[in-house]
């Protein structure tokens, strides 16, 4: 990746693959898409790649639960929420479906980085 060439998505919170010490931002970054208990796994930040990799599998398992959530979520709230809340409700799975939708394409990016792939600009 060039100096400040980043691809569309990459996370605003990790430096540029260029910038030294961006490992080890992103590997916080990695761990705040986890489970707080992955923190306490030296192993993640011994191999950065093996994190990006579980990563991409929770930040998926969580796309994928939004989804289940707001496919079934008038059948499975219907007797417990009055219906006016549901508008609401639908709005805000997603909207956290849409965010983590941005989530998982940052991870996938960062995990290639990792993994030495360049990202080159297209004119």
């Amino acid at each position: 990746m060039n100096d400040a060439a980043v691809p569309p998505g990459w996370p605003p919170e990790v430096p540029p693959p260029s910038a030294g010490g961006w490992e080890q931002t992103a590997v916080a970054w990695l761990l705040d898409q986890c489970p707080a208990d992955h923190r306490g796994q030296p192993v993640w930040r011994r191999h950065p790649v093996a994190l990006a990799w579980v990563a991409t599998h929770h930040v998926e398992a969580q796309v994928e639960a939004m989804r289940t959530c707001y496919r079934t979520a008038r059948v499975g709230l219907a007797d417990h929420l009055e219906p006016e809340a549901m508008p609401e409700v639908l709005a805000a799975l997603e909207a956290e479906g849409l965010r983590l939708r941005a989530v998982s394409r940052a991870v996938s990016l960062v995990a290639d980085a990792l993994r030495g792939k360049t990202y080159v600009p297209r004119l």
